[in-house]
């Protein structure tokens, strides 16, 4: 259903910028609400969406979605009871029908009534249960990373070339107006050739404590939370947020924020699969159950092409070239920088500004979980126009799958020695088996995800 039309970048832009003035807060239109403006609507016009996994993230995307005039969610999947309570109630002041809570997300894949899951689980759950959706028939919005694992990812790549569906990824800056029109201009020759991108993220994290094994709470559903991942025993430092610092479920703050601007910087500089990787940092800042790097340098070689690094700062929230997230390309008469907002600045050799591009609206980019709203129904709106039009997706699983790896290779070197020679080709790691024990995770038994 999708890459059935080709849209040049130009009417991606005009649309785009028209989705921006159309779609708003409350609505479509002014003076309406998205809950009185869906009303008008025919139910066949709607998509019918499942949220999986509400809490944080999830919950804002429930927000989002159930304010855009052409869907409505039917189900609320979440193994914690209070938050499904919580999104439902949420969901149910945007649109007219109230949606159903199920604990399980599996029990509803064969209903009729669900086009579309979007997945906002702990990133263990992310390429499982987009695959089992997948397979159901059902079209997917995926929180990135789009997999927990390289292994993972090429498997879902594999799903959607079986399965037909739509699977669009959360790097939702590739739908962003500014944004695409900064690395239009980049692709244009305003620095003239581009060969090195920065990219960064920094924030003031504080400590995660030592955790204490504690009896399970009577509102979760600690089992299927941890799902596909081999079990362990409960601590209190895990929930919510906080498994992004463990190896078992999370993936550090390169792929939690780094896979952003790494995509970004992918897409300047139209590069794929890197040749060389390396490493560097470690857990510095606090001695505590935390385990992936708080401080951490990627860098990713690609022959001839150019260089991206990534710098990841979760404890020092010192900011670089006046932002807390970005990236900067380095060319032959230039340099074009976008942060973490929709809009971008263009400076010539000498330093002096020659192009600005500014955001219309705030955005808070150290929000853990709903920096941009507004233009996030952007993408929203991208992945609804795939199911129903045949529209190009702005970040398929394909584009989102090599972007993520990008970070995956960069964790891998990290836990590795510090350096990778791959394929590429296809990213694959070449002679080094500490590495490759990093390719792919071990599973509970009875969950390993599959093709077929």
């Amino acid at each position: 259903m999708t890459n059935q039309f080709n849209k040049s970048r130009r009417s991606f832009l005009k649309s785009a910028a028209i989705g921006t003035s159309a779609i708003t807060f409350g609505g479509i239109l002014p003076g309406f609400s998205a809950k009185s403006y869906g009303n008008i609507m025919g139910a066949n016009e709607k998509i019918n969406v499942a949220m999986v996994g509400v809490n944080a993230r999830g919950l804002a995307l429930a927000n989002n979605f159930s304010s855009q005039p052409n869907c409505e969610i039917v189900y609320v999947c979440d193994v914690d009871q209070r938050a499904a309570t919580k999104c439902v109630n949420q969901v149910t002041k945007n649109q007219s029908r109230e949606p159903k809570s199920q604990e399980d997300f599996r029990k509803i894949l064969e209903r009729k009534d669900v086009d579309a899951m979007v997945i906002a689980t702990p990133d263990h759950w992310h390429a499982p249960a987009a695959i089992l959706a997948s397979k159901a028939g059902k079209h997917v919005y995926l929180e990135k990373p789009c997999s927990h694992n390289p292994y993972e990812g090429e498997l879902l790549v594999k799903v959607a070339e079986k399965y037909k569906n739509v699977i669009q990824m959360g790097n939702q800056r590739r739908s962003w107006p500014n944004v695409a029109a900064g690395i239009a201009d980049l692709h244009n020759g305003i620095i003239g050739k581009p060969y090195f991108a920065r990219t960064w993220y920094t924030n003031n994290r504080a400590s995660i404590g030592i955790g204490k094994n504690l009896a399970v709470p009577e509102w979760l559903n600690f089992d299927l939370w941890q799902g596909p991942a081999p079990r362990k025993d409960y601590k209190d430092n895990i929930l919510h947020y906080n498994w992004h610092w463990f190896w078992h479920w999370g993936t550090g703050e390169a792929l939690n924020n780094g896979t952003h601007m790494v995509d970004l910087a992918r897409w300047g500089l139209k590069v794929d699969y890197p040749t060389k990787v390396t490493s560097a940092g470690g857990r510095y800042r606090y001695q505590d159950d935390w385990e992936t790097p708080d401080t951490q340098v990627i860098a990713l070689e690609f022959g001839e092409q150019g260089t991206i690094t990534w710098e990841g700062r979760s404890c020092n929230g010192r900011t670089i070239e006046g932002a807390s997230v970005g990236v900067i390309f380095y060319g032959e008469n230039g340099a074009l920088q976008i942060n973490g907002d929709n809009g971008y600045a263009v400076y010539d050799l000498q330093n002096k500004l020659v192009k600005e591009v500014k955001n219309s609206k705030e955005i808070d980019t150290r929000n853990l979980t709903n920096p941009s709203q507004a233009l996030d129904a952007l993408h929203i709106q991208n992945f609804f126009d795939a199911i129903k039009k045949g529209t190009d997706l702005n970040a398929d699983i394909v584009s989102g799958h090599k972007s993520t790896l990008l970070v995956q290779l960069g964790n891998i070197a990290q836990r590795a020695g510090g350096l990778l020679k791959t394929d590429p080709t296809n990213g694959h790691i070449l002679a080094n088996e500490e590495a490759l024990q990093f390719w792919k995770r071990s599973y509970e038994a009875g969950w390993e995800p599959t093709l077929d």
